[in-house]
């Protein structure tokens, strides 16, 4: 069983686009959805520095692109081929067009509303997000609790993700949990908290104009890992989880209880992949980040997904 899974911010490296902005039809796509954004994401893409593509109203939108050019580049009808689809965070916008549940352009439409709300609301306080590695579950919960943090993403084994203001990741910096690494990431907000609440208001109403269908393919949600099976639910899920935590160890739990035997993840790849490996032993991992790739990816889809494998 195959699950095709989009990354979320964080992920985003300086130059990242460059491989796929040199086939044409790829940069074909860039091009038209840097038209919807009214942004130039080929430059956010290769040419762009860190510091520029950590700003939320550029890095969701770049990195939904990407997961939607790499997804397009390696099938027309994805949702024919993956059995799961699936993103973390602002990657649950590339999975729902990828199932079916929205169009692409209004995927895009909403990631840049989303990217400038949610950058709006980090505006109004300096907060941010910190990994703690490793630790002691319990004691990793505890210690971001105490500091007054959110659990923001809880990625399942050997990482959550605290969030809050500067102040209380100070504090969790100065009582880290026992045998625990804090890594802080490149975001510029502390997503999926009550800090957030302004920017739900905010996609509420954009998402009146956006029509949704039913998942053609199997989409697991970020709130609970339930199996979604109404469009119009997806798109609540997803503008709600704005400012609720990200809970992708129950994604996983999904993976596993659906008997998922590959995971390939869409451009730019390697942290979900990355989380799996602790995660999912026994399962095959892909990392799709260029062209060159996509004859192996294709092969992979191909052991893993039970379309194909119906039909032979």
């Amino acid at each position: 069983m195959l699950a095709i899974v989009a990354p979320g911010q964080g992920a985003q490296t300086p130059g990242f686009l460059t491989a796929w902005l040199q086939d044409p039809e790829s940069a074909e796509r860039v091009a038209q959805m840097s038209g919807v954004t009214d942004l130039d994401l080929a430059h956010f893409g290769t040419e762009a520095d860190a510091e520029t593509i950590r700003d939320t109203a550029v890095a969701q939108p770049l990195l939904v692109a990407a997961s939607l050019v790499a997804a397009r580049a390696l099938s027309a009808d994805l949702a024919s081929l993956a059995d799961v689809v699936a993103g973390h965070s602002v990657g649950e916008l590339a999975a729902m067009a990828l199932a079916g549940v929205l169009h692409d352009d209004d995927a895009i439409k909403l990631v840049r509303e989303r990217g400038q709300a949610m950058a709006e609301a980090s505006a109004l306080r300096e907060t941010s997000m910190t990994a703690v590695v490793a630790g002691k579950p319990d004691e990793v919960l505890a210690a971001i609790e105490e500091a007054g943090l959110t659990p923001a993403n809880n990625n399942g084994a050997g990482q959550i993700v605290a969030a809050g203001t500067v102040e209380q990741l100070a504090a969790l910096a100065d009582n880290p949990p026992r045998r625990a690494r804090l890594v802080p990431l490149s975001v510029a907000g502390a997503f999926h908290t009550v800090h957030m609440e302004p920017a739900v208001e905010r996609l509420t109403r954009v998402a009146e104009g956006v029509a949704s269908a039913a998942p053609r393919t199997r989409l697991i949600s970020n709130r609970d890992g339930a199996v979604v099976t109404n469009g119009d639910d997806a798109l609540l899920r997803m503008i709600n989880q704005v400012a609720n935590p990200v809970r992708w160890d129950l994604c996983m739990e999904t993976m596993t209880q659906l008997g998922v035997t590959g995971i390939l993840e869409l451009t730019p790849a390697g942290t979900l992949t990355g989380i799996a490996k602790r995660n999912l032993p026994g399962v095959e991992l892909f990392n799709l980040d260029s062209p060159d790739q996509l004859d192996d990816a294709r092969a992979f889809c191909r052991t893993h997904s039970t379309f194909h494998n119906d039909e032979n």
